[in-house]
């Protein structure tokens, strides 16, 4: 029975500090979410983030604008959704590293008939830094 009561007074005290920490974390913070490459990205200020390589013929140390912002949120206000863009909304990045991730080895094997396939592919990716969310 001991062991009962014990978790009981430990539930309600945890799930509070847990709140206290996710209330003040989220309140101060301003964060966007944006789209490229496919894929979407949850960013703040000063983040560094690993994008899909982008088309364009870009080096490192260039500014990246980013317009399409799906979310964005202070934590002081109603967040603004857009549907499905933000109007006038931008993330500004600068461009940090153009690298590749490391080696995917993929094997294609048949037993008993000799047939055996190996490569690897390194998918390249862009790093970069957030500068701002207007």
């Amino acid at each position: 029975m001991t062991e009962a009561t014990t978790t009981q007074k430990k539930t309600p005290v945890s799930k509070a500090k847990s709140q206290e920490l996710t209330a003040k974390s989220s309140d101060s913070i301003l964060y966007a979410v944006f789209a490229t490459g496919g894929k979407q990205y949850r960013v703040a200020v000063g983040d560094l983030v690993k994008i899909e390589k982008l088309t364009d013929t870009h080096k490192e140390g260039d500014k990246l604008i980013f317009d399409k912002v799906l979310l964005v949120d202070d934590g002081s206000t109603e967040a603004t959704i857009g549907t499905p863009f933000i109007k006038g909304a931008e993330v500004n990045a600068t461009l940090n590293k153009i690298a590749r991730y490391k080696t995917i080895d993929v094997i294609k094997y048949k037993q008993k008939s000799r047939y055996f396939k190996k490569y690897g592919h390194r998918q390249p990716y862009f790093e970069i830094k957030i500068d701002s969310i207007k």
